[in-house]
């Protein structure tokens, strides 16, 4: 048995040995040509993403039906589930390897960030709608979630640009191609800046009076989140 032979499950995993990191090299999970796409969601340290992104949309969403719903309420709940789905999204790609694999992945990347756009502008609309003028970007997390927000519609901008359009924006496929180094890095920055946008969201006012939901669990549960997603990243695929 090689240190990369398949697993049951199709996906490869080298065996690590004793100098190797726990959550093994990066990555290091590939999936096989006879593995269906929906496993990428799990494989590797995927469920250590998926623990992390799970508890904390536990959390959030335990704290604000544990309180009476109010117009706002909306904006913590769209904004989970925006970044919810922004981790499937990253997690169905990471794995694939060859062209149809990556063209299913892409698919399924693209219709998941899509809702989860849908779900930022909705939750920016609602804060937008909620805050007064004198109250706008009177906090870290008013001000790193705005960034944040601009942020993430550009980089949705450049995904399509460079999928669905290339052509017409870059002159080329070949030239659009060229792009997917930087939107890859930007994404992981971007899923960075969101975890560190619902950690400063704990010492807003309303979560210090109403939500009381505490900066330890966002931490604790960023931290799988990024541990999980960090450690399937395929350094080749930067192409720096």
């Amino acid at each position: 048995m090689t240190s990369a032979d398949y697993t049951e499950d199709g996906i490869t995993n080298p065996i690590l040995n004793e100098e190797e990191p726990l959550l093994g090299p990066n990555g290091s999970v590939t999936q096989n040509d006879t593995t269906p796409i929906y496993h990428n969601f799990l494989t590797g340290t995927a469920v250590v993403a998926q623990a992390g992104i799970w508890v904390l949309f536990a959390v959030i969403w335990s704290a604000v039906f544990s309180h009476d719903l109010i117009f706002f309420t909306a904006h913590p709940l769209l904004n989970s589930t925006a970044l919810l789905l922004q981790v499937q999204a990253i997690l169905v790609l990471q794995p694939t390897s060859t062209p149809r694999q990556k063209s299913v992945g892409t698919y399924i990347h693209s219709a998941l960030l899509t809702l989860s756009l849908a779900g930022f502008i909705s939750a920016f609309v609602v804060i937008e709608l909620n805050k007064d003028s004198e109250h706008r970007l009177s906090s870290i997390h008013g001000v790193l979630g705005f960034i944040t927000y601009i942020l993430i519609i550009i980089q949705a901008l450049v995904g399509v640009a460079q999928f669905w359009v290339p052509k017409w924006v870059f002159g080329s496929v070949e030239n659009g191609k060229k792009i997917y180094k930087y939107h890859r890095v930007f994404g992981y920055v971007l899923l960075v800046l969101e975890l560190a946008a619902v950690a400063a969201a704990t010492q807003t006012t309303y979560n210090i009076s109403v939500l009381n939901i505490a900066l330890w669990a966002v931490l604790v549960t960023s931290v799988l989140i990024l541990l999980g997603v960090g450690a399937r990243v395929k350094l080749s695929k930067f192409g720096f």
